[in-house]
């Protein structure tokens, strides 16, 4: 019984062991949190400060109803790259902390996988902007960010396929009721990233 014992006690540390080396583990769940608090403030900003609502494509929500939309395109880079670089410092913190390296093969393939639905999604984002469609914009956002973390679940926690899905969701009840798209980008980006990262803090950082 004991060397049974011991035996299962090995193939646990073994797969343990294959799936540290697999998948990628130093993302940081404060940088969810980050990230939407980020979103939340640049939501608030769109809407108050350059008064940003994409309304319903049947109420005409083209590119040129919004005088302020270069204002609102700079908001979300600057968005972006605060989150990404919050992340990035982050994640080298935390795999530090894990005497691991933070880029390595698992994030390479994390990055690649994640990349391929971001990019395609970026490239129609900017052609339906060309076409005057922004009340898309919010909502196609969504879904390819969805994607990309479904995508790219298998190659990091498990939880970030769940995460991709309620965002594939969101997205598309967005792309339905596109009168409330600044809405349900702060619930996507904001709220529910604030929820998860909250939540991998403590299941996996404390």
């Amino acid at each position: 019984m004991k060397e049974q014992q011991e035996y299962i006690r090995d193939i646990a540390e073994m797969r343990s062991l294959m799936e540290r080396s697999s998948k990628y583990m130093s993302l940081s769940g404060l940088s969810f949190i980050m990230a939407g608090i980020y979103a939340l403030i640049g939501a608030y900003i769109a809407h108050k400060a350059f008064r940003f609502n994409p309304g319903a494509l049947t109420d005409g929500a083209t590119y040129g109803s919004f005088a302020n939309l270069p204002k609102i395109v700079f908001l979300a880079v600057a968005i972006l790259i605060l989150a990404v670089g919050t992340a990035i410092f982050l994640s080298v913190k935390k795999a530090g902390k894990r005497g691991e390296r933070f880029w390595n093969a698992s994030a390479r393939r994390l990055l690649v996988n994640m990349a391929v639905p971001l990019g395609a999604g970026g490239i129609l984002i900017f052609i339906l902007m060309d076409k005057g469609l922004v009340a898309l914009v919010a909502p196609l956002t969504l879904v390819f960010y969805g994607l990309s973390l479904y995508n790219a679940s298998k190659f990091t926690y498990g939880e970030i396929r769940s995460l991709g899905i309620i965002q594939i969701v969101l997205g598309l009840v967005s792309s339905y009721f596109t009168g409330y798209g600044l809405l349900f980008w702060a619930l996507g980006f904001g709220l529910v990233h604030l929820v998860y990262g909250v939540y991998m803090h403590y299941r996996y950082e404390r």
